[in-house]
């Protein structure tokens, strides 16, 4: 025969299941756990920066960019030849070092009539870290001694800033080069757009 505490103990548990709310359940030992929510927070999807190499003339449009990690740079080339090389500050117009992105060169017919054209392919890389400027410049003839320079997160607290490195650029003196002559560092792949007008 049940004496009457284990009765009244008997009887709290039942009236405890059947006013559980939906997704919750009594575990053996008395205790209850709930079934947690749907996680509704998602990642942020990544940005892509588009950049057009020759819009202009001699310039990146823009040629100042501002990204966080994990962003993607991507370029598109206008006529009639571009390409767009990793350097440092105090050393444009040559690559950084051997690991720098190089694009290669994209030529690109103009049009008889003066319309838009693009590339068929446009290069990417992918900004590594937000605290370190990444500078740029077309290698192409005299493009990069013309102004075709940029950056991506310039500090403006270095006093290293984007019209200082066009200003060295234009005072350059070497040989105005590429990587190696081969894609470096990035990606070239199909134009998601080639019909932008740009």
């Amino acid at each position: 025969m049940l004496n009457h505490h284990t009765l009244l103990a008997a009887l709290a548990a039942a009236a405890t299941l059947l006013i559980l709310p939906t997704g919750t359940t009594a575990a053996p030992t008395g205790t209850t756990t709930t079934t947690p929510p749907p996680n509704l927070t998602a990642a942020s999807p990544l940005t892509t920066h588009t950049v057009v190499a020759g819009r202009g003339g001699l310039r990146f449009d823009p040629d100042n960019i501002v990204a966080t990690p994990g962003s993607i740079i991507e370029f598109h080339f206008l006529p009639a030849n571009h390409s767009v090389v990793e350097a440092a500050f105090d050393a444009p117009c040559v690559p950084k070092d051997a690991a720098s992105f190089d694009s290669g060169f994209f030529p690109v017919p103009a049009r008889a009539d003066g319309g838009a054209v693009q590339s068929g392919e446009v290069f990417q890389f992918v900004v590594r870290d937000d605290g370190k400027p990444v500078w740029f410049y077309c290698a192409q003839g005299k493009h990069c001694k013309g102004g075709m320079v940029g950056v991506v997160n310039q500090d403006l607290g270095s006093g290293k800033l984007l019209g200082g490195f066009r200003e060295l650029a234009g005072r350059f003196g070497g040989v105005v080069a590429g990587v190696q002559g081969r894609v470096v560092g990035g990606w070239r792949g199909e134009n998601p757009n080639p019909l932008a007008g740009f």
